[in-house]
């Protein structure tokens, strides 16, 4: 399924452009048909309130991501029905060592008409590399050169007391403009999945007026994308309009994109079968019983796998949870099977890694007993390490299908171990995440994790490297860190595969994190929606969606 564009491109000692230039739309389950007048329509999309204002470095989570994506194109992007990624706003990226790479760029312009130039990626990126800058998607630059001076190690970690020192300097020696449309990036050694990488957010460019004033732009953020700002409603929807000069080589079909907060999935959902809504990417459980939403939007949905996963992470920095026993037999406490009967009609499939099928290197049962339901075994390991509960699992309640979720596996851990536990909510995502991101949490808490770009890569550095972006328990592993740098520096993705492979079974002996299902997605759409695919990222794609009236 997945496509070797990358590997196959790469030849070491010869100097290749590594990806196509952009060509045909995206496929997959769709509405099919064509646009008709819906250039001058704006469409109504589920989602929920951003946790931070929309910088692109600074935005790692859903409701934020999708508008970004609407508002800015990256130096790649990415085909919807398989994630196959070719060039976007970037014309060549070119490597003989898969180390050094030199960047060119196409004609391209940001929505105030000023032009996207090579300093436009390397300001952007110094800017989110940079320690005091505190963005949450900094570590996506470690591996340039220069980043350590620029973003020193803080030595007990985000939540020990101690501050990092003071930076070396402020931009990354690694990063030098050759002149307005060329840019050269030199790496601390090879990593020959960069390239694949430069089409997520934290690798967007930022406009000349961000630095000169940061709190304007983030009051109406100006991108490149196909998308530009136009209102935002806190609590309510942000709204996008197309955007007449987008130099893309792909238009959007329709006017402009609501994206609209809901109090609760089932509100959303209302809304979407009432034809009040045009696009809901994830239906509520309550619509997946006995598959109710197959007869609500009979001709208007779809059942689709994409790249991701759905786990429940520990604060390993709290004692309750520091032992990797006690995590092990929490996992072994779910039966994912039942869950997945129970609360989605058995449209999920139960997890056995944290690495999701299709994509290359990918291998079944990674984790093995540790995530078999195994009552008993849970029992012994929980006695063994001395845990006597009670159990708390939270998660945001706004989010599809949380809650339904969450009370299951309590149900499930209670009738395995014999332990108290509760389902413990938090009202909406951006505080549920404020709580993580302050290294505040004191229960297990609901993750999940959709591909920034089509690597497995991109399921283990993010998450389980020490000091990672968005390694949200601080689980540390020198083992496993190291099998990961030797991943990232081998010379082709293939070579990488079983370094990567090694990394994830010892990170699931570990048990950071419990892998619970693979993701696929129950999408909807209004009757008036003629084009609705949802792409490999569980995003409706924006180019090809198209109304029929």
């Amino acid at each position: 399924m997945r496509s070797r564009r990358v590997a196959a491109s790469l030849a070491v000692g010869v100097s290749v452009a590594l990806f196509a230039s952009a060509c045909g739309g995206g496929g997959g389950d769709s509405a099919g048909g064509a646009g008709g007048d819906g250039a001058a329509t704006t469409i109504s999309v589920y989602s929920t309130e951003p946790e931070n204002p929309l910088v692109p470095s600074n935005t790692n989570e859903v409701g934020g991501g999708r508008v970004i994506d609407a508002l800015f194109s990256y130096l790649v992007g990415y085909e919807a029905e398989d994630a196959a990624p070719y060039n976007d706003v970037a014309e060549s990226i070119e490597t003989t060592d898969s180390q050094n790479y030199t960047i060119t760029l196409k004609d391209w312009t940001f929505h105030d008409g000023t032009p996207v130039t090579s300093s436009s990626f390397v300001d952007a990126w110094n800017f989110a590399a940079y320690g005091p800058n505190a963005q949450q998607n900094s570590s996506f630059f470690s591996q340039i050169q220069g980043f350590a001076d620029v973003n020193p190690t803080d030595p007990d970690g985000e939540s020990g007391p101690a501050e990092a020192p003071a930076p070396a300097a402020e931009t990354m020696s690694g990063l030098q403009v050759v002149d307005d449309k060329t840019f050269t990036v030199a790496l601390t050694a090879p990593f020959s999945v960069f390239p694949t990488t430069l089409g997520y957010s934290a690798f967007a460019p930022l406009p000349e007026s961000f630095f000169t004033d940061q709190a304007a732009f983030e009051a109406a953020p100006i991108g490149n994308g196909p998308f530009r700002y136009v209102d935002r409603q806190p609590g309510a929807n942000i709204t996008v309009e197309t955007w007449a000069d987008f130099p893309g080589e792909r238009k959007p079909q329709v006017g402009g994109v609501e994206f609209r907060s809901y109090a609760s999935p089932e509100a959303g959902y209302a809304d979407l079968v009432a034809g009040n809504l045009d696009y809901m990417e994830q239906l509520p459980p309550s619509a997946l019983v006995g598959r109710l939403f197959e007869q609500d939007l009979a001709g208007r949905n779809s059942n689709t796998t994409y790249l991701g996963m759905n786990t429940i992470a520990f604060p390993i920095y709290d004692p309750k949870y520091a032992d990797p026993r006690v995590r092990v037999a929490l996992s072994m406490a779910i039966d994912r099977q039942a869950v997945s009967d129970q609360v989605y009609d058995g449209l999920r499939d139960p997890a056995a890694g944290i690495v999701p099928p299709g994509l290359d290197g990918y291998v079944d049962g990674q984790c093995g007993e540790n995530c078999t339901y195994n009552p008993d075994r849970a029992k012994q390991l929980l006695a063994e390490a001395g845990f006597t509960g009670p159990i708390e699992l939270t998660s945001n309640a706004d989010g599809a299908g949380n809650q339904e979720v969450f009370q299951a596996f309590c149900i499930s851990i209670t009738n395995a171990t014999g332990l108290e536990c509760n389902f413990v909510p938090v009202p909406t995502f951006a505080e549920f995440r404020t709580t993580i991101n302050a290294r505040e949490a004191t229960t297990p808490f609901r993750t999940g994790w959709s591909a920034d770009y089509p690597s497995i890569e991109n399921f283990l550095n993010p998450l389980y490297r020490t000091g990672a972006s968005a390694n949200d328990g601080e689980y540390s592993n020198p083992q496993v860190d190291a099998l990961l740098a030797q991943g990232d520096a081998a010379p082709s993705p293939d070579a990488a595969f079983g370094f990567y492979q090694e990394a994830e079974r010892l990170i699931l002996q570990d048990m950071p994190t419990i892998p619970t299902f693979y993701s696929n997605t129950q999408a909807g759409w209004s009757p008036r929606m003629s084009t609705a695919t949802t792409n490999q990222f569980r995003e409706l794609d924006l180019i090809t969606a198209a109304v029929s009236e």
